[in-house]
């Protein structure tokens, strides 16, 4: 069995991801999941895309430097993607000195090689900001569809690739003005002379690889119009340095760079470990006789992939682990529209970890309408029927029916009985399905045959009637009930991949792990290893119309008007962002509306002291939460202030051991409703990933603190009480725990004098 590297398309790194940016990131972490469990010896990696004019041109209009904005916004990436419950080998980053001497090199060699040429052009040039303008520094009219602010390097409406003097109407996008054309040097790939090899190589991987077919037909057609000389260089200062000589006031272009990521990433996760990472480079990526690559990508990345950085692999005249699988998928779009980033529309991974919603039941319906083959529809409407419908009425169903009959007639033991042949024939039909579309990357068709597995044992419980013939044939409800264990405990190891919490809790009522030392692909259809029901529990809750509409209306329009909306006091007067007396605290999706931060110059410690209100607090009363596996409803003394909160601790804490603890609250956040309790503030707890890859997670303890007590930040005195912030607010300023002491900006909070500390989790992150 070869070794299969994974990766998922770099996501971008100056905005906050939504559900269509998540399906390549999730795509990749379901078939890593499922290679891991089949036995492949297996590397999943991917990271942030740093480099480029739009980081560039966002951290101008913010005011702060392109390393802030990244070091920002890969810390939200990483706490979304971390909460999506995704199992990145290594979420890196492209902005690394390891990304710099692999690009680096790849450039020399093609150039060695002959395939890097020199070319005199006309630029656009801004004389109003005495610059050439990189592409997406050039707005106007897209000359194919007349979209009226396509940008310079590709139409975000109808999604063609353009040139920036293609553009009708061009201005400048940082003043306004119209640029004009005035020459300069670049550097250029000669895509035309390594046609021969690359198309000799898709001719081959396309066919070996089974490429989807959108694919194939936009490879086939770069190669039929034909392939032209590609420009591999900018004017930036946010980049990698071009290393050649008349070059030094210019960067690589991030097409250029972007994918070489994967590499580099590579790289840093055994440089991480302390390993020679040019050797575990070489042993992943200069491997094609023991490895193969697949990658998961939206459409629009698709040449990309199987042209540019291909090319630059081929270039170079070396042995690459090449593409194999490439997984590429359509659009999903949002209600009335698309979802788009830089418009602030649809739901995004924020708006996922505020909606009380588990991660598993975003993931469910992400992959039930994954646009394999054509664009999907994201509803609020179709989200609810799914899971109401598949999940809970097919699978959840089930499985409360088949254990819940073992606890209540059984005592809890898993019968004795004789396997039915024509049933496991069936099943193992089913199980053979799956497990090949998934060896293909079908992730969604083998998804819903795993439903369709599930509905066809329902039949068979509801056919079988045991509670009938557990009187009158009890050998045969028996063998029945015994059968349908077994299918239950299969379908923990099919949805693991999907749903990897899920799956787990669903194991463990059988006593039972998946994974290392756990159930494996292995253990599908073995009618062994089952004796008791360890426990009971519902598995999903029903998404009631109340939350859906909450959520419908919480979530329309653009985040731009959602922002807007949010400014708004109950009164109608205007909140403290349009007043004299205070400058409103800034998430990071405001400045994608073209907002500035008030603060630019700001160090990030006297930023967090100004908007962040953290107070001891005693844990007064707890309780399960009535719709909700993992979330307690704490009543808090804050001070002599009463408030309750909703914190998801039920994995890692007993109710005895939280009631009467003193932790740390962030006062100041804005009300949020979990699963119909309106929540009034978050407590702190640090995290961290332990050697077997389960979490551990120990709350921030202040019991040597009266509660009301504020935190401090370093040195920084205390001032009057900040207004509220919201939730993406707080995450976009992050605290850890290192060496065992609380820090934010290197900074350690304290209360009263003393240090905030942890025992457990001693390097971890904190939130």
């Amino acid at each position: 069995m070869k070794r299969r590297l994974v990766t998922s398309a770099l996501p971008y790194v100056n905005n906050v991801p939504h559900l269509g940016n998540l399906i390549q990131v999730l795509s990749a972490d379901v078939f890593s999941r499922f290679c891991r469990l089949r036995g492949y010896d297996t590397l999943y990696v991917c990271g942030t895309d740093e480099y480029g004019t739009a980081t560039e041109t966002r951290a101008a209009e913010e005011g702060i430097s392109p390393r802030e904005l990244c070091d920002r916004y890969h810390a939200l990436h990483t706490t979304i993607y971390k909460w999506f419950n995704i199992g990145f080998d290594k979420f890196g980053r492209t902005s690394t000195p390891i990304q710099t001497e692999v690009v680096q090199d790849i450039f020399k060699k093609l150039d060695a090689q002959g395939f890097i040429v020199e070319r005199t052009i006309e630029q656009l040039f801004c004389e109003q900001c005495n610059r050439f303008l990189a592409d997406r520094y050039v707005r106007g009219v897209c000359p194919h569809c007349g979209y009226a602010d396509a940008r310079g390097d590709q139409c975000e409406n109808c999604g063609k690739l353009l040139d920036p003097t293609e553009l009708k109407e061009s201005r400048c996008s940082t003043c306004g003005s119209q640029p004009k054309l005035k020459s300069t040097k670049h550097l250029y790939i000669d895509l035309p002379r390594i046609k021969d090899r690359l198309e000799a190589w898709i001719a081959e991987a396309s066919v070996k690889g089974f490429w989807a077919n959108n694919a194939i037909q936009m490879t086939n057609a770069w190669i039929r119009d034909g392939l032209k000389e590609r420009a591999i260089t900018r004017d930036l200062k946010w980049g990698i340095p071009v290393p050649k000589p008349g070059y030094e006031d210019k960067v690589f272009y991030v097409w250029f760079d972007a994918p070489i990521g994967y590499i580099s990433i590579t790289g840093n996760l055994a440089a991480d470990r302390g390993e020679d990472w040019r050797a575990f480079v070489a042993d992943w990526w200069k491997n094609p006789d023991e490895v193969e690559l697949f990658q998961f990508i939206g459409k629009d990345n698709i040449p990309f992939h199987t042209v540019i950085f291909p090319s630059s692999l081929l270039g170079t005249g070396e042995k690459w682990t090449m593409l194999h699988h490439m997984s590429s998928t359509e659009y999903l779009n949002y209600e009335s529209g698309k979802f788009s980033k830089s418009k602030g529309v649809g739901v995004f991974g924020s708006d996922a970890m505020e909606s009380g919603i588990p991660a598993d039941i975003w993931r469910f319906y992400i992959f039930y309408n994954r646009p394999e083959r054509a664009d999907a529809l994201f509803t609020w409407k179709d989200f609810q029927e799914k899971v109401n419908g598949e999940l809970i009425g097919n699978l959840g169903n089930l499985v409360n029916r088949t254990l819940s009959f073992v606890s209540r007639y059984y005592d809890g033991k898993v019968p004795e009985g004789k396997a039915n042949t024509e049933f496991w024939n069936m099943i193992k039909a089913y199980e053979a399905s799956i497990q090949e579309k998934l060896d293909r990357a079908e992730l969604r068709d083998a998804f819903r045959t795993v439903f369709e597995l599930s509905s066809f044992a329902n039949k068979t419980f509801q056919d079988g009637e045991p509670w009938k013939k557990r009187k009158e044939q009890p050998e045969q409800a028996a063998s029945l009930i015994r059968d349908l264990c077994y299918v239950v405990r299969d379908l923990a190891i099919l949805l693991h991949p999907y749903i990897p919490g899920s799956a787990e809790k669903l194991a463990s009522f059988f006593g039972l792990t998946i994974g290392k030392d756990g159930l494996s692909w292995q253990d599908l259809g073995k009618l062994e290893g089952l004796d008791t029901i360890v426990k009971t529990e519902v598995l999903f809750t029903k998404l009631e119309d109340e939350l859906i509409q909450t959520l419908r209306e919480r979530y329309s329009g653009s985040q731009k008007e959602r922002f807007e909306r949010d400014r708004e006091q109950p009164s109608g007067t205007p909140a403290l962002a349009d007043s004299k007396a205070a400058p409103a605290p800034q998430s990071p999706v405001e400045p994608a509306i073209g907002q500035k931060a008030v603060f630019p110059d700001e160090p990030l410690c006297q930023k967090f002291a100004r908007l962040v209100d953290l107070r001891v607090a005693k844990i007064t009363h707890i309780e399960r939460h009535p719709k909700a596996d993992k979330l307690y409803i704490e009543t808090l003394d804050v001070g002599g202030e009463s408030r309750t909160i909703v914190s998801g601790l039920v994995p890692y804490y007993k109710e005895e051991e939280l009631l009467g603890k003193h932790i740390v609250v962030v006062y100041n956040l804005k009300p949020a409703k979990l699963r119909g309790v309106e929540s009034m503030g978050m407590l702190l707890a640090a995290s961290a990933t332990q050697s077997d890859g389960s979490e551990m997670v120990e709350v921030l303890d202040a019991g040597f603190a009266e509660p009301g007590t504020r935190i401090q930040v370093g040195t920084i005195p205390l001032s009057e009480p900040p207004a509220e912030i919201d939730i993406d607010t707080f995450f976009s300023m992050p605290i850890v725990a290192k060496d065992g002491i609380i820090l934010v900006d290197q900074q350690p909070l304290s209360c009263n004098g003393q240090a905030l500390s942890t025992q457990r989790v001693l390097q971890g992150e904190v939130g």
